[in-house]
């Protein structure tokens, strides 16, 4: 029988407030029957966040020693959503407290060492049977991704979808779309006054990259980072080290290459990934923010005679949410492990080795033509769409 449980939010930012907050209220309303009917608890150590997210069903405490006397921790999923670089303290706490069922946010840490420490604590906790640990990777519960899988898989563009539109009627040419060869990722947004206001996320790597690097793995496997660069954020006279954007280039061990581009100073917003395949190419693109519920998917020939378009709903924080508190309550896999997720902050570690020896040489210029170049992608002829 499924467990109803009760949540705990630490971090009240961007994350915690502008994300989890609103997303367990579509969740609850989609699925009641795993969370338990008490309000959400929040917590955050700035008293003016509290206060900012007083009311609307919610209840505040001051402290987690607080939030412990009020909770069951084997009925408690803790949302942990304070920034990477205070993470490893707040986990220890939590952990001190009794709380066994937590859900991260990503990326799990802001370097190696942090997340050594932060393996080191969950390992300890681990000899206990019932911790149970998650970390939020909305992108890996997607439709898209679902979809872009099952392409990668040779599943063929039918298995993609659900029943056959008109437009599909005709493109048998995408059921054979072969081998996976490459792929590109751009994730372009403003992050200007965030960027000003914040410092939880100490690089350009640390922001959207972490969502593409889960579904790279997913899709191609595990890799090794041959390339990257990252660039500062100037505006108003003030310049912030490496939050200007950020670009790597993967090598996977099965023989795909890819690249990844993270522009934050972009004037719009894109979420685009792109795979070319021994005979087509599929284009999808995820919803560009919070507010945007669908997600689209291009398929190509190889020939440009065939193509099929598709739109269609993708929550997938919500969708990731759902499937998190299954797990909890023990009704289903965990949706993205520990040991994956640590993984992307090992590959991320080493770009920001890599980008900050290209910094340091005065004839660096990390672009995307140079991940790309050590990627093997070709930027000309029969270019990757995502690439640019």
């Amino acid at each position: 029988m499924l467990e109803m449980l009760r949540t705990l939010v630490v971090g009240l930012g961007r994350a915690g407030a502008g994300l989890h907050l609103p997303v367990l209220a579509k969740a609850r309303a989609r699925q009641d029957r795993c969370f338990a009917p008490e309000p959400v608890v929040g917590y955050d150590q700035d008293p003016a966040a509290r206060a900012r997210q007083a009311g609307a069903g919610r209840h505040l405490v001051a402290s987690l020693a607080a939030a412990r006397r009020e909770l069951d921790p084997e009925r408690t999923v803790v949302h942990v959503c304070t920034p990477p670089v205070a993470r490893v303290e707040v986990v220890s706490e939590l952990l001190r407290l009794g709380f066994r069922k937590l859900l991260l946010e990503k990326p799990l840490a802001a370097g190696p060492d942090d997340l050594a420490r932060l393996l080191a604590s969950l390992r300890q906790e681990g000899l206990r049977p019932d911790l149970r640990t998650a970390v939020v990777a909305p992108w890996l519960a997607s439709t898209l991704t679902d979809r872009l899988a099952a392409l990668v898989a040779g599943r063929g563009a039918e298995e993609t979808q659900g029943p056959r539109s008109a437009v599909g009627a005709a493109a048998g040419a995408l059921d054979t779309l072969g081998a996976l060869r490459q792929i590109s990722v751009v994730q372009d947004k403003p992050r200007f006054q965030r960027s000003l206001a914040t410092s939880g996320h100490p690089t350009a790597f640390d922001v959207e990259v972490p969502h593409a690097l889960g579904v790279l793995l997913r899709l191609a496997g595990d890799a090794e980072v041959v390339s990257a660069g990252c660039t500062d954020l100037r505006v108003d006279g003030r310049c912030l080290p490496r939050l200007g954007g950020a670009t790597l280039a993967l090598a996977h061990r099965g023989g795909v290459r890819s690249v990844v581009r993270s522009d934050l100073t972009s004037p719009v917003r894109e979420r685009r990934i792109t795979l070319l395949f021994e005979h087509g190419t599929a284009v999808g693109h995820y919803p560009a923010d919070s507010y945007d519920r669908y997600a689209q998917l291009r398929l190509t020939a190889a020939d440009s005679a065939t193509e099929r378009r598709e739109v269609f709903r993708d929550e997938a924080l919500t969708e990731f949410m759902l499937r998190a508190y299954a797990y909890f309550g023990g009704d289903g896999p965990c949706p993205a492990t520990v040991e994956q997720q640590a993984r992307v902050v090992e590959l991320l570690g080493r770009a920001k080795e890599l980008a900050a020896g290209a910094a340091a040489s005065p004839s660096a210029a990390p672009s995307v033509a140079a991940a790309a170049a050590a990627a093997e992608i070709p930027l000309q002829g029969r270019e990757l769409t995502g690439v640019r």
